[in-house]
């Protein structure tokens, strides 16, 4: 997404924004662009922030297995801001630089587990619904409460995708893009 921010991140919060933003993800000491975008909505922000916070620390899933969805979702939204975030994340849960560039390319080389959570992404970014198949195959390998997380999983960062695309949040100093 190129151009110019179409709401720029809040420079000056509120005392009560402020300390929404002190819970929120960093970059080099500041809070990143999406959260000061939306700190002009605080309630929207510490909603947000409890959801989010949910799957990235509290969730069932294994950090590797979560950001193969996430980054996945991504690419297939074109949230080039989500995949680069997702991309330092996706390093920090243990995928190589070849499988997180696996994860932005149709037809991409993963397998087993790895393959079976790409075709959900890609199943909820296309149809907002799992084939049969797919979905026999993620219960072979997860439970069923697990499996919803998948699913909602692909669904939040579909949605988020499509708000960092129209606002054009903006990728922050030293933080990757798209993989080359």
């Amino acid at each position: 997404m190129g151009g110019m921010p179409r709401i720029h991140p809040l420079t000056d919060p509120d005392p009560e924004t402020a300390e929404i933003l002190a819970k929120a993800g960093l970059h080099d000491g500041k809070p990143l662009n999406i959260f000061l975008t939306f700190a002009h909505h605080p309630r929207l922000l510490k909603r947000f922030l409890v959801l989010g916070g949910f799957f990235l620390g509290r969730g069932l899933l294994p950090e590797r297995d979560r950001e193969i969805v996430i980054l996945r979702s991504a690419w297939r939204s074109g949230s080039e801001y989500e995949f680069g975030q997702h991309t330092r994340i996706g390093h920090l849960a243990g995928l190589s630089h070849t499988e997180i560039r696996a994860l932005a390319v149709a037809n991409h080389e993963l397998e087993g587990n790895d393959a079976v959570l790409v075709t959900v992404a890609d199943e909820i970014a296309a149809d907002a619904v799992l084939s049969d198949a797919t979905w026999d195959a993620l219960l072979a390998f997860y439970e069923p409460p697990q499996a919803l997380e998948v699913i909602m999983l692909a669904g939040f960062y579909r949605m988020l995708a499509g708000v960092l695309n129209t606002v054009q949040i903006q990728l922050e100093e030293r933080t990757p893009g798209w993989p080359t």
